[in-house]
């Protein structure tokens, strides 16, 4: 298979790939090399003042990994995100986004042209993605893609900073576009089993840069083939 070709398989469950022009890219792993909210906070981090709030707050977020990895990475997220009001938020996720942008490699060009090559064509495309809204939206509008339609996880201000409001993975990315009107999408990318409730509803599942031992689990769970591409 050569670089960013699809393999394609015949279209099965989930509808008529002509029934509807809108597809949906996941972001992370798909267009952006890595989690782009996670190097964010690792940013945040990079303050001795962060560093020693992670320190005095260990008991709490050590509490939270007993019972839960996904909650203790919340509650350090919490922390990183620490003493930011909304406004301040937002200047520091577009600082960041604007010094990732520059980063040799960051994003998967093949990804970024195929998504291109939709929109040429006249394809309803749409980023459904866990990454936090303003930052990944910053993100593609310095990509020069100002208008895509953006479903995307959320924080919301609280006593001591911002807070994560809605993380939009998993069935919550299907939920949150049906609250929008978007019940059907012919074409799914992702890299994730997490995105199997997108990728089931999609008449053609693709995956991006997938291991075998994930395709063949993701192909189980939907019962049908899915296409495998290999972006750079």
């Amino acid at each position: 298979m050569s670089t960013g070709e699809m393999t394609h398989s015949p279209v099965q469950a989930g509808g008529d790939a002509s029934a509807s022009r809108t597809v949906l890219f996941d972001f992370d792993g798909v267009l952006f090399q890595g989690d782009a909210f996670e190097l964010f906070i690792r940013h945040r981090y990079g303050s001795p003042v962060h560093r020693l709030l992670a320190v005095l707050t260990m008991p709490w977020w050590l509490l939270c990994g007993v019972f839960s990895r996904r909650l203790a990475a919340r509650a350090l997220t919490h922390v990183a995100l620490c003493g930011l009001s909304a406004q301040r938020y937002q200047s520091a996720a577009e600082a960041f986004a604007d010094q990732l942008v520059r980063r040799p490699r960051q994003f998967y060009r093949d990804g970024l042209n195929v998504l291109r090559r939709h929109l040429a064509e006249g394809d309803e495309v749409i980023v459904v993605t866990g990454c936090e809204r303003i930052l990944v939206t910053r993100l593609l509008t310095q990509l020069g893609l100002t208008d895509l339609p953006i479903f995307a996880s959320q924080l919301k201000p609280g006593p001591f900073g911002m807070r994560v409001h809605v993380h939009n993975v998993g069935r919550r990315k299907v939920q949150n576009l049906a609250a929008k009107g978007v019940q059907s999408w012919r074409l799914a990318y992702s890299d994730s089993f997490q995105d199997l409730p997108m990728l089931k509803q999609a008449s053609e599942a693709v995956l991006v840069n997938g291991t075998p031992k994930l395709c063949k689990r993701v192909e189980k769970a939907l019962g049908r083939a899915v296409t495998r591409v290999a972006w750079y």
